[in-house]
């Protein structure tokens, strides 16, 4: 089965012609998906069918294969920093900051004894950089002093980390240690996960839990890797690009932009 690579385009001729790459090559891979009935305009028959979930799970994994979190980092302290430093803030903004910020402090210990201007002065440009510069100060400090220098490996252990919540132990127990606790939900997963119908619900926490119900623990993972990168380049908030969306014939959403049927 052929798999989607998306490609960034412009205006030449060359972009134009890889772009249309892309969209038959997505075509072909929810050519072989099929179609959610609908129950009226918006609506889709029967949302959590099985064979439904299935297929917009086998759609993503041709997708996205070997996806992986999109936050650069080396070891599992580095990606929990990460992840605290993302929050309403881009992961291509937390990518360039991290650099000088593990260069000047390059271990739990080593950034608990940093004074606070001077971790703000390097996460300044992620936006609530004095916060994040308390959480992360605090999380290097309870890592070194009661976890041995070593990121636990445990939901209940990670959640006592300041500045960490459900959906960064999710990231970094899930991208770092392959342990599925939960699904992450960040604002892709809830976005595609409603629209897909997949939930009705609006908080992370009550959406994770429909989730969770619905997918095999083994797809935990990948799922929101996936369903996160499908998001920023083909289900786009303000103009999905539905003409290229490998789950076309799987959503019934009433604002689609392009539709097989």
């Amino acid at each position: 089965m052929a798999k989607t690579t998306v490609v960034r385009t412009g205006s030449s001729a060359k972009g134009a012609k890889a772009k249309a790459v892309v969209g038959a090559k997505a075509r072909a891979i929810a050519a072989s998906e099929p179609v959610a009935a609908k129950k009226r305009a918006g609506k889709t028959q029967k949302p959590l069918d099985p064979a439904r979930v299935a297929a917009i799970l086998d759609a993503l994994r041709k997708t996205y294969p070997g996806v992986v979190c999109a936050l650069t980092h080396k070891n599992a302290w580095e990606l929990t920093v990460a992840t605290i430093l993302s929050a309403q803030c881009t992961d291509i903004r937390v990518n360039l900051v991290t650099p000088a910020l593990f260069k000047a402090f390059p271990n739990p210990k080593a950034m608990a004894s940093a004074s606070l201007p001077e971790l703000e002065e390097l996460i300044r440009t992620t936006g609530f950089f004095r916060n994040k510069a308390k959480s992360i100060q605090g999380a290097a400090r309870l890592v070194t002093e009661e976890f041995g220098g070593k990121v636990p490996q445990t939901m209940e252990e990670i959640l006592r980390l300041p500045g960490v919540a459900r959906k960064t132990g999710n990231v970094v127990l899930g991208s770092w240690y392959g342990i599925a606790v939960g699904v992450v939900v960040d604002t892709h997963v809830m976005r595609l996960s409603r629209r897909l119908e997949l939930t009705k619900e609006t908080a992370p926490e009550k959406v994770e839990r429909d989730l969770m119900k619905i997918l095999p623990q083994d797809r935990w993972i990948a799922f929101s890797h996936e369903l996160i990168h499908h998001g920023r380049q083909i289900c786009i908030a303000r103009k999905p690009r539905c003409v290229d969306c490998t789950l076309e014939r799987l959503c019934n959403s009433s604002d689609k932009t392009w539709s097989s049927h």
